[in-house]
């Protein structure tokens, strides 16, 4: 009976050492996992930051003009911001910003003051207005290089349309192609939405 005891006992410890070993892998392998994919997303930068980091090496400044209530926002972030060839494409070829449109910070920029205005119940800030000629519409993309000049591109895009748009301003722009010639060429930063 003792030999018994023993030989179950003895099963028992190398099975419970066996599923620590397959535990702890298991939980190296997914805290890497988990690691590489908090690496996997766009570098996110305040207006500042990006100012201050083009001074330093210049690039085009990205700026989605978003609201807290905005529904196709979301989605963006949700489904196009986090598309692995967005998120390596952008962030080697941009300085990313998020602007809350309605958030009540000023910001001075060039010697200018932007601020909040209220108007109702909301309102917007000034430097959104600058950013989108006025075009209040949400989501809006204003794509921003030197000498500071700009150009806006609003609404919702998934992946392949967003991922032409990039590629576009970095390749295609700096070159004088239009964009309607560009697209003809066949986008392939990003396969499907």
């Amino acid at each position: 009976l003792t030999a018994a005891i023993s030989f179950l006992l003895g099963k028992l410890f190398n099975y419970l050492h066996t599923m620590k070993l397959t535990y702890t892998v298991l939980f190296a392998l997914l805290a890497t996992f988990g690691f590489a994919q908090e690496n996997e997303k766009i570098q996110w930068m305040t207006w500042d930051e990006a100012i201050q980091q083009n001074q330093v090496e210049e690039k085009i400044i990205f700026v989605d003009v978003y609201t807290n209530w905005c529904g196709w926002c979301k989605k963006m972030d949700a489904t196009t911001f986090k598309n692995p060839k967005i998120v390596d494409y952008m962030n080697e070829n941009y300085y990313a910003v998020k602007f809350n449109a309605e958030q009540r910070e000023s910001i001075t920029f060039n010697g200018q003051e932007f601020k909040f205005v209220p108007n109702g119940r909301r309102g917007s800030h000034e430097l959104a207005a600058a950013l989108l000629d006025g075009r209040m519409s949400y989501p809006s993309y204003a794509f921003i290089g030197k000498p500071w000049d700009k150009t806006v591109v609003p609404g919702y895009m998934g992946a392949k349309d967003f991922g032409c748009v990039l590629k576009y301003f970095v390749e295609g722009a700096p070159e004088g192609v239009t964009y309607e010639d560009y697209k003809v060429e066949g986008c392939a930063v990003a396969s499907t939405d």
